[in-house]
């Protein structure tokens, strides 16, 4: 099987191994960084916030002190989403009336990287207030698919894939509320991590009017919302989870062919095209030849039409915060207790199912990526297999693991075409609450069995 490659770029541990062994020095790898986005960019439009001259500076003081203490990822470029507070860079979600928040002090997840070694040398573009599969707004433009500009590299972290995809950076951090991670890895075959929920601090990671109007950073994880990286490789994503993560993550150690796995490829009322049903069947196939074991159906599937109706809602009322509906009706406190005790039956179907199974596969999305549009993806049909469906049918392959609060890691499979252009296509892995390592490493399993 083959899928469109666009870089053969080393990725983060890669880079830090040849930094470590004097292979390179930190300068040369940041500047090598920012001499590929400013050969890329025009292009493609990924780097919203460039962060050069800073960056720079942080690569020769680092190379005249070396690593400090364990440092994984000593002198290894990165930018993050644009969400995300970095001291002294601008962070609008999109919005011209507030281009001039710009926070005095890194978001957690940035310090955590930072203190990792990690050189942040830029924010990656989203589309406004982070509530679409593309990335473009008034502010920063619109980003492109580096596979086909005509088409979009997801959203709301598109900048984030597209810039791993492209080569410009090794690693990146998005976050993930309807697919926001999954989906853009998905549309750029690169690789992803959904973790499970509040397992990564989401602190630092405010709207800007909210924390103008207010004046703090939020204590708490939104609701559903998380934080996962972008890389190359699965080695990359599961070192920047032991990282980023507030608790200690341990792997059961059991190897793919010991392990048994059940595939969701039909969802009530969710179609899926077949440029993402044909590469994701024989991806399951090639799987199977292996002498992996893999189900297609199981009595203990929660009721997906349900998990899907209770999903939206919860969606939708969090990213209102409970404002009125563009039709009036506004949620209750009693309505949203009851979709909280909803979530709470839907985990603990999904908790029964893994004593079963090891692992869950599923698209990430139900179509590759979208070609270019000035309407948001949910505000009009997807096209799919020649026919219109709801944009928002689509979701329901980002809420099989963002209701339930699962971790998901997205792998490159295959490639499919798709509005007449050949582009990637990926799968998630599904594991059960706090699994997170051993989903990266079952994709890097599956990802061995396919490419090899």
């Amino acid at each position: 099987m083959t899928y469109p490659k666009l870089t053969e770029k080393p990725g983060a541990l890669e880079t830090a191994a040849a930094i470590r062994a004097g292979k390179m020095s930190v300068t040369e790898a940041v500047d090598a960084a920012i001499g590929r986005i400013e050969q890329l960019d025009a292009e493609i439009d990924a780097v919203a916030v460039p962060d050069f001259e800073r960056a720079a500076e942080t690569a020769k003081a680092m190379d005249q002190a070396g690593p400090q203490g364990e440092q994984p990822l000593f002198g290894v470029p990165m930018t993050v989403k644009e969400s995300f507070d970095v001291a002294g860079l601008q962070s609008c979600w999109g919005h011209e009336s507030l281009t001039d928040h710009v926070p005095t002090k890194d978001s957690e997840l940035v310090a955590r990287m930072k203190a990792a070694g990690a050189v942040i040398v830029g924010k990656t573009n989203v589309p406004v207030d982070l509530t679409d599969w593309q990335s473009f707004n008034p502010v920063y433009g619109r980003t492109s698919n580096p596979h086909n500009t005509a088409h979009s590299p997801g959203g709301s972290s598109g900048g984030s894939a597209a810039a791993v995809a492209s080569g410009m950076v090794p690693c990146e951090f998005g976050t993930d509320i309807g697919g926001s991670v999954r989906v853009p890895a998905h549309f750029c075959g690169v690789w992803a991590h959904k973790p499970t929920w509040g397992l990564v601090s989401k602190r630092g990671h405010d709207h800007p009017q909210m924390a103008r109007a207010k004046g703090f950073v939020t204590a708490h994880d939104g609701v559903l919302s998380v934080a996962g990286p972008f890389a190359r490789n699965a080695e990359d994503l599961s070192v920047m989870m032991q990282i980023t993560g507030q608790y200690p993550l341990k792997r059961k150690g059991k190897p793919l062919k010991d392990c048994r796995i059940l595939a969701i490829t039909e969802y009530p009322g969710a179609p899926v095209d077949a440029s993402v049903a044909e590469p994701t069947e024989a991806a399951i196939a090639e799987l199977v030849k292996a002498g992996i074991s893999v189900e297609r159906t199981s009595s203990l599937i929660p009721d997906l039409a349900k998990q899907q109706d209770d999903y939206m809602m919860m969606l939708n009322v969090a990213m209102a915060r409970g404002a009125p509906s563009p039709n009036g009706s506004r949620a209750s406190a009693t309505d949203w207790f009851d979709l909280l005790d909803a979530q709470a039956v839907n985990q603990a179907q999904w908790a029964a199912l893994f004593e079963s199974y090891d692992f869950v596969l599923a698209p990430p999305a139900p179509v590759l990526a979208i070609p270019h549009s000035d309407k948001r993806a949910f505000d009009e049909p997807m096209r799919i297999n020649g026919e219109e469906v709801p944009g928002p049918s689509g979701l329901a392959w980002a809420g099989i693991a963002t209701f339930p609060c699962l971790p998901a890691t997205v792998l490159p499979i295959g490639s499919g075409i798709y509005e007449g252009a050949e582009l990637p296509c990926g799968m998630q892995v599904m594991g059960p609450m706090m699994s997170d390592l051993d989903c990266i490493e079952a994709a890097r399993e599956i990802g061995n069995i396919l490419h090899g």
